[in-house]
């Protein structure tokens, strides 16, 4: 894979000496320019901090964590201001020191996540461009070519009028018309959509490396793979654990969909490989958490039909906070929806993550401008 790296002195200090080059197979990419460190080294400047990356979760924090090359302690010359309230994680992909952080524990929704933002910039007046890397939840249309399975992963990508993200519940609904959606959101910056334009390309090419980065995560963090009662790990659930029903068949009840009719489900034709395929475009994100087929149709119908993700935070950071935004698939927003997929769709978005910052240059971060600048610009328009 053609990659843009550190100099060679950060290279040296970024390959543990005991740490041998991997490479996913004979036929596959090189991962050379990975660290799989989690070791502390030295810690950047505050300033040094370019790249913000936003989890809603805990488990999404988690699988984020795990996919540093290296973590950092707290910057030296780091003062927390009243006024921010997040924890932070601090380390460092490729050529990136990232600066982690997540919504409050139980509070979720696209004003946590832009408060959280804000907060974080106004700690971190360096950071350009962000990820916000975490779980969603498909909108599937096989019929349509669009077969999106459990545990895939969805990029937000401008499309048409839409710069990847739209916000499904702002508008005006008058009587006896339909709902009629207001604003546009902005678009990730352009080093951001360089980068994934050329990692698309790439992956023309050759595969992706997510699952390498998936095993690999799970090597360093066995503890990661075990499952519990209710609480499966941060690896593949099965085929037999994802199934799409029709929009008009609701849950029969029980945790998981053991007691539903199977003549209900869509049939979808096999994959030949459990990997997670990687699908671009528009994510709509509002408020609500959608647990209803025919509700997630009709968001989709006022949204627009290029949206292929529905998800609750990104609306709140697009205009303030320039990322992109990284989803993995955990449910199909219908009444089947339950909880066993989260960790892995997790894990597979945060593995997505590392893959693109690998090849995002950290000389094109540095030419963009100061997510903060951007915010000034906005209190004053």
């Amino acid at each position: 894979m053609a990659t843009s790296l550190p100099c060679a002195e950060q290279q040296e200090l970024a390959r543990p000496a005991t740490m041998p080059l991997q490479t996913r197979d004979s036929n596959g990419p090189l991962l050379s320019n990975i660290a799989y460190a989690e070791r502390q080294i030295s810690t950047p400047s505050r300033d040094q901090y370019t790249l913000g990356w936003i989890a809603a979760l805990p488990l999404e924090l988690a699988a984020a964590i795990a996919m540093l090359d290296h973590r950092h302690e707290k910057p030296p010359d780091f003062a927390q201001s009243s006024s921010d309230k997040n924890s932070y994680t601090w380390g460092r992909i490729g050529d990136h020191n990232i600066v982690i952080s997540s919504l409050a524990a139980g509070v979720y929704g696209k004003v946590s996540a832009a408060t959280t933002a804000m907060q974080m910039l106004s700690s971190f007046p360096h950071i350009r461009v962000g990820l916000m890397v975490g779980i969603g939840a498909a909108v599937p249309r096989p019929e349509q070519g669009r077969d999106i399975r459990l545990g895939d992963i969805i990029v937000s990508q401008p499309d048409g009028q839409s710069g990847g993200v739209v916000q499904y519940d702002l508008g005006k609904a008058k009587e006896g018309e339909d709902f009629q959606r207001k604003g546009i959101l902005n678009m990730p910056p352009e080093a951001l959509l360089k980068a994934l334009a050329n990692l698309q390309a790439q992956h023309e090419i050759q595969p992706s490396i997510v699952p390498d980065l998936l095993k690999d995560m799970i090597k360093r963090h066995p503890h990661m793979a075990r499952s519990k009662p209710g609480k499966p790990g941060y690896v593949y659930q099965g085929r037999e654990n994802d199934r799409l029903f029709n929009a008009l068949y609701p849950h029969a009840g029980g945790f998981e969909c053991n007691n539903c009719n199977s003549e209900e489900m869509i049939a979808r034709e096999d994959r030949d490989s459990d990997e997670p395929e990687i699908h671009y475009g528009v994510i709509a994100s509002g408020d609500m958490l959608v647990k209803d087929a025919t509700i997630r149709d009709r968001i989709i119908q006022n949204a627009g039909d290029e949206c292929i993700c529905l998800e609750m935070e990104a609306a709140g950071l697009m205009n303030g906070f320039p990322c992109l935004v990284v989803r993995g698939v955990c449910d199909y927003a219908d009444s089947h929806k339950n909880d066993r997929w989260q960790r892995y769709a997790a894990a597979v978005a945060a593995a997505y993550a590392k893959e693109f910052l690998v090849i995002l240059p950290g000389e094109e971060v540095e030419k963009s401008e100061k997510a903060a600048e951007i915010v000034g610009r906005l209190d004053h328009s």
